[in-house]
């Protein structure tokens, strides 16, 4: 890349990100966008389908990239974030991070038990953090920035009913975003968060799903998400175009978040939609 100019922004030519959860959905459009888009080497991160995530493996290196995969259990801190340092090596450095692995829960809030708390502030908050601070280490002693995307909910901004630990840890992952930011900046670290509304993956039952052929009244685009429409918001906010971007919430719900999310899932017809 050609210098900037006096007083321009430093030049940002990532190589290499992890994206942690990448075994399916979200995580796996991410992992293929990078590698297609971005012209970046992979990490892949899984939990519990490491069938998953070789197939995602496959993908990227069909893409003309390098592919690594690691296990990632983020029930285990802090010994878990070490992952981020083995697949950082083993790519030979790193400028991206995607704290995509999360997990959840329905239950009432008066049903909860300490342990599920703990473990979905684990795997959706503490874990994104304990990972953040070790890829964070190695942008910084790289000396070219980089960039960090958490990815939240539309929970990060409104609550659902039965959905308490991980409504708490959402909305601290994006106050943890934005504190972040602020700290990073000087290293020229950009960290953002994004924020999905209902996407067709197998967590929501609908892998494989075609969008437009699923109805839902109550989302102002009348339809979910596809992955793939969040992976292309985290390869922008990835690349070096987003470099004056940072500490901010991307909302990628067809305006969910404009109705509210109980709402938006749940309204059967679009009277709504009529003063």
């Amino acid at each position: 890349m050609t210098a900037p100019a006096p007083g321009g922004p430093r030049p940002f030519d990532p190589r290499a990100a992890v994206v942690t959860g990448a075994d399916s959905g979200i995580g796996r459009a991410i992992a293929v966008a990078l590698a297609r888009d971005a012209r970046m080497d992979v990490g892949i991160t899984w939990h519990s389908d490491e069938a998953g995530a070789r197939q995602t493996a496959r993908e990227v290196v069909r893409q003309g990239r390098r592919a690594a995969v690691a296990r990632m259990d983020l029930a285990q801190l802090p010994y878990a974030a070490r992952v981020v340092d083995v697949l950082a090596t083993e790519l030979g450095g790193l400028d991206v991070l995607v704290n995509c692995a999360g997990t959840g829960v329905a239950a009432p809030f008066l049903d909860l038990d300490l342990d599920t708390v703990r473990r979905v502030l684990d795997v959706d908050l503490l874990g994104p953090l304990l990972c953040a601070q070790r890829a964070a280490r190695w942008m910084i002693a790289q000396g070219h920035g980089g960039r960090i995307v958490n990815i939240t909910s539309v929970h990060e901004h409104q609550p659902r009913v039965g959905t308490a630990p991980y409504c708490a840890a959402k909305g601290g992952l994006g106050l943890l975003t934005q504190v972040m930011a602020l700290e990073l900046a000087e290293h020229a670290v950009t960290v953002n968060s994004v924020a999905p509304g209902e996407i067709a993956t197998p967590m929501t039952g609908q892998e494989d799903v075609d969008v437009t052929t699923v109805s839902r009244p109550g989302i102002p685009l009348g339809r979910p998400g596809d992955a793939r429409e969040v992976a292309a918001v985290v390869a922008f906010l990835a690349g070096p175009g987003s470099g004056y971007v940072t500490g901010a919430s991307w909302a990628v719900d067809g305006g969910m978040l404009r109705m509210g999310p109980m709402a938006g899932s749940h309204l059967a017809g679009g009277a709504w939609r009529r003063p």
